[in-house]
């Protein structure tokens, strides 16, 4: 056991000093979740396929909530969202001394006359 013990001793550290040391992400890693409130329709179809039930659409107040702890990071609402505003970025989340959740407010899309006249048709 001694042996082992100076030899672990006289090398360099097996583990990093995460946050101040981190290593590159992966090509293809799903990180942090965000959406482009400007081109969202507020379908809610995100909060319907989240299996974590971490997404909260409001359509009526125009405002899209996600609980990044409660979160999984699968990338199912990114690949079903119809208007594809929301985005997963490739670096994870930063480590927080808080529990908070991501709120965004946005404006409710009119629609073109000619789907309203389709709609009344």
């Amino acid at each position: 056991m001694t042996p082992n013990v100076l030899r672990n001793l006289f090398r360099k550290s097996s583990t990093r000093l995460y946050p101040k040391e981190t290593r590159e992400t992966f090509e293809r890693s799903r990180g942090e979740l965000y959406n482009e409130i400007k081109d969202c329709v507020f379908c809610r179809t995100c909060a319907r396929k989240c299996p974590s039930q971490c997404i909260t659409v409001d359509t009526k107040e125009a405002t899209w909530q996600c609980d990044p702890f409660a979160c999984i990071y699968c990338g199912v609402c990114v690949e079903n969202c119809p208007e594809k505003c929301l985005h997963q970025k490739q670096e994870y989340r930063k480590p927080v001394t808080k529990k908070g959740v991501i709120f965004m407010k946005g404006e409710i899309k009119k629609k073109h006359k000619k789907e309203a006249e389709d709609d009344t048709s």
